[in-house]
């Protein structure tokens, strides 16, 4: 099997009801050099099985299996040591893929010679959907003042930065994460179409909003070394922003 160029990594903890959907936005791709590779992390339910069903007959489809629970963080770097691809990319096992998300995003990239790049997405929830919109560049200050970098956007090329593991912590890795690459790339790229949907359900992660808030302060003072009070003034503007965005 040639190596993909995209690697696509999918933690997956008891998200029977969502996983299929996510699989079949992916294989939906027009872009069709891809592989994907879903940690089940430990699922209780009825997860392997709807992730083996829905990737019937794909062998682009890789599936690893944990036998202890690992978190987000831990399934995501599990499947980035078992990726070959030159883009990393990634997508929680509740949330979608536009068909053509990889066929703009890829060559967008490209054009932009991009380390790191993003695009907007929906925001969805039971009673309304919500078109996020993004800059068409961002800076680590910038980023510390507001992430606009959704997870299910992002993309990093390897042969820029190589391969880069997300922080162990249970919350907001993905935010520290993307202050780490551009730490090395300095600059990220987005395009501002909405190219995924991000589902916001109760019970996941990133529904909590005070778990998040105090999740991101710890990213502030731990992660990043930010000093108290430029840590709060980080988090004043973050929440600013998480407001008129909506």
């Amino acid at each position: 099997m040639l190596q993909p160029s995209v690697s696509i990594l999918m933690p997956a903890h008891n998200v029977a009801p969502w996983v299929g959907a996510a699989i079949a936005s992916v294989r939906a791709q027009q872009f069709r050099d891809w592989e994907l590779i879903l940690v089940n992390d430990a699922s209780s339910d009825d997860t392997a099985a709807c992730a083996r069903a829905a990737a019937h007959g794909d062998p682009r489809l890789r599936l690893i299996d944990t036998a202890l629970h690992i978190g987000a963080a831990g399934a995501r770097n599990l499947a980035l040591d078992a990726a070959r691809g030159r883009y990393i990319a990634f997508l929680d096992a509740d949330d979608t893929w536009h068909p053509d998300k990889l066929h703009r995003q890829i060559p967008f990239m490209q054009a932009e010679d991009a380390a790191l790049s993003y695009t907007g997405f929906w925001r969805q929830t039971a009673l309304r959907r919500h078109h996020v919109r993004v800059p068409r560049t961002v800076t680590r200050d910038a980023l510390l003042r507001g992430n606009v970098i959704g997870c299910l956007t992002a993309v990093y090329d390897t042969a820029h930065l190589g391969k880069v593991p997300m922080p162990d912590l249970p919350m907001r890795h993905d935010f520290a994460l993307w202050l780490d690459l551009l730490g090395r790339a300095g600059l990220a790229h987005g395009l501002d179409l909405p190219l995924a949907t991000h589902l916001r359900r109760a019970g996941s992660l990133s529904s909590n909003r005070l778990r998040a808030m105090a999740a991101t302060w710890r990213v502030y003072r731990d992660h990043a070394g930010l000093r108290r009070s430029a840590a709060m003034l980080c988090l004043c503007s973050h929440l600013a922003r998480r407001l008129q965005r909506g």
